[in-house]
């Protein structure tokens, strides 16, 4: 084929046309990539979704209203957790003991500034940091257990941290276990239950380090705001437990359910109360509320230290109690819990029909004390 002037001309300008068009094209992607501004992460909208065994499916995300238990442990937190648990509407389950150890990096990352300044120029920013926290501890919270209308988590330690909490959770709310100082001492002590930093041989040291820790989760729970803090005394709880039951109830914004004054018999049933092996409170709260651990502690103090009491628990009178009161006037319980306590005492109550690793469970009731 005889190729004319005029086509080489027009295949000319074609290719022209062509090579200048990458020019140009090349030349704005340069310039785009030049004054791009720098990315910025957006938070993940879709959350977390999920279905129970009745298929129904469940949207969880940072802005639900999530339930954090906590308080110096042998508090009463499981027994707290045991009757959220027993709601339907309702799922805390077990401690996931990794919540608080992820809460604890986090504030060591923030508490030396030159590993912040070295995180910040590597652009491991507090927004980057708080948005991965927020999204392990959700994942955690969310798949540890059955799917349910409203999630909690009960981890003690949890609220020496509740202050930062909810910043990443804006609509959770807080239940601080309290309880006498002198019986959580006696438990840890006579149960035998290692908690980190505390000397078990010594009634002076673990009330010293029981007084710093409540006061941390107490000034915390109060700068929080009673909106979305609520102190409970387990004393009244376990005396009155059906206006206290109510109280939060109507703190948490969740419709009564009488299911909560009767948390033992919930327990290894579908959408019911999910127990541990591990929990060295299982033995006891496999039980209906009673008064049989309330004062146990009177008597088993050595005297030195009942002496300095109100020298070296300070909390404890800041709290409302009596430091010097041995035995202390908690106050009169409920007739239905006098008669819980009764039952208790004559072992008329049923063992729950499963529990995690029960055989372990039986035998730790046989030798279990408070």
């Amino acid at each position: 084929m005889r190729i004319t002037g005029r086509r080489v001309v027009v295949a000319a300008s074609c290719l022209a046309a062509l090579f200048l068009f990458a020019h140009l094209c090349q030349h704005a992607l340069d310039c785009q990539e030049r004054y791009r501004p720098r990315a910025v992460m957006k938070p993940e909208q879709n959350g977390i979704s999920l279905m129970d065994w009745q298929n129904v499916e469940y949207h969880y995300s940072k802005d639900m209203p999530l339930i954090f238990v906590g308080g110096v442990p042998r508090s009463g937190t499981t027994l707290m957790r045991a009757m959220l648990d027993a709601h339907p509407e309702i799922r805390c389950g077990e401690e996931t003991r990794i919540i608080p150890r992820i809460l604890a990096m986090r504030h060591s990352w923030s508490k030396s500034e030159r590993e912040k300044m070295r995180l910040d120029e590597a652009g491991v920013t507090d927004e980057v940091l708080d948005s991965a926290v927020q999204s392990f501890i959700l994942e955690v919270i969310a798949r540890h257990g059955e799917p349910a209308k409203f999630l909690c988590n009960k981890d003690p330690f949890t609220l020496k941290s509740s202050l930062y909490l909810s910043h990443l959770f804006p609509n959770s709310k807080f239940l601080l276990m309290i309880r006498d100082g002198r019986a959580s001492v006696y438990s840890m002590i006579s149960r035998k239950v290692t908690i980190a930093g505390f000397d078990l041989n010594s009634y002076r040291d673990c009330l010293t380090k029981w007084n710093k820790a409540v006061e941390t989760m107490y000034t915390q729970c109060l700068q929080v705001g009673p909106s979305r803090c609520k102190p409970v005394f387990y004393e009244q709880l376990v005396l009155h437990p059906r206006n206290s039951m109510k109280d939060i109830m109507d703190f948490l914004g969740i419709p009564w359910n009488e299911a909560v004054l009767h948390h033992e018999e919930a327990i290894g049933k579908p959408g019911g109360v999910s127990l541990s092996k591990i929990e060295r409170s299982t033995d006891q709260v496999i039980k209906p509320v009673n008064l049989e651990a309330l004062s146990k502690w009177v008597g088993h103090i050595p005297t030195d230290v009942i002496h300095d009491m109100a020298h070296i628990a300070p909390m404890l009178s800041q709290l409302g109690y009596d430091p010097y009161a041995n035995p202390p006037n908690y106050g009169n319980p409920d007739p239905a819990v006098v008669n819980n306590t009764q039952r208790v005492m004559k072992g008329d109550f049923k063992n729950p029909p499963y529990l995690k690793g029960s055989h372990q469970v039986q035998q730790n009731m046989s030798v279990s004390h408070r």
